[in-house]
């Protein structure tokens, strides 16, 4: 049955359910967009249930698992404003949707958190560590992020780029060698260029590291990926809550590209945190 169909499939099937997947259900009918906001533990705190018996109940709607059925949640609803964000209604003061955004990002920086690889995140920390040179490709909403890992990873004495112009990163692909790494910045992983850059650069020897959508075009052209899963559709809302998941997820890569250095690097941070003090005020002590 089309995905558009889920909330009046729970409610049609309301009496079949045990009392408590109906506690569940009761929850995600009262208001389906906050519930596509929701961790599968603030889902189950507020219907009064255990996180397996929210997994239970979203199988019983042909989810794989609570991430895919939030997915399907949020295709089923038509509300939201397009071009803009799903979570948040027209006549939506500043209140509510400052609330509504602030709770979606929580929410969705929390599964992400859960559903982290932590051999994944390891394995990538070991091409990072091992570069010869490092370059950051992003496209669209994900070239601030681009840009982003270049202002956190030229701490590490190692060339370090971004690129946001897709030519330029044609061309650096074609021009990377064995010990090189680009990691590929693309919520979708269905962007063509950046489909072929990858394949440009695996051929040419380069590690290519993905953070990007599992199972997508990109992710089957990278050496590694970080997945992230998430409810937004970016085909029709501005880019959110995943562009948040991607800042983080080059924190942890450059948290722990920092902690392999291990302390004997620490007075060279130390040294490029001491060059900014001459540039600000004092702080105050009030």
């Amino acid at each position: 049955m089309p995905a558009f169909d889920l909330i009046d499939r729970i409610r049609s099937r309301l009496d079949e359910l045990n009392r408590s997947e109906r506690k569940v259900a009761d929850v995600i009918l009262n208001d389906p967009a906050a519930a596509t906001g929701m961790s599968i533990a603030t889902l189950a705190q507020a219907a009064a249930v255990s996180e397996p018996t929210v997994n239970r109940f979203c199988r019983n709607f042909d989810a794989k698992g609570y991430p895919d059925f939030k997915i399907k949640l949020a295709q089923s609803l038509a509300g939201g404003t397009p071009y803009v964000s799903r979570s948040v209604e027209r006549d939506d003061d500043a209140s509510s949707y400052g609330d509504k955004i602030f709770g979606a990002t929580i929410a969705a920086l929390d599964d992400a958190r859960r559903a982290l690889d932590a051999k994944r995140v390891e394995r990538a920390v070991d091409y990072l560590i091992q570069a010869k040179q490092i370059s950051f490709f992003g496209l669209g909403a994900s070239g601030p992020v681009a840009q982003d890992a270049q202002h956190k990873f030229f701490r590490f004495n190692l060339p370090v780029t971004a690129y946001e112009d897709v030519l330029m990163q044609r061309m650096v692909a074609a021009a990377t060698h064995t010990g090189d790494v680009i990691v590929i910045v693309s919520y979708t992983g269905r962007t063509r260029e950046l489909v072929e850059i990858a394949r440009v650069a695996r051929d040419n020897g380069a590690i290519v590291l993905g953070i990007t959508a599992p199972d997508s075009p990109l992710a089957h052209e990278c050496t590694e990926t970080l997945e992230v899963i998430t409810p937004e559709d970016t085909d029709v809302y501005m880019p959110m809550t995943s562009r948040m998941i991607h800042l983080a997820l080059i924190d942890v890569l450059a948290t722990g590209v920092t902690l392999r250095r291990g302390e004997d690097f620490l007075p060279h941070l130390k040294k490029i945190k001491d060059s900014l003090q001459a540039t600000r005020f004092p702080a105050r002590e009030d």
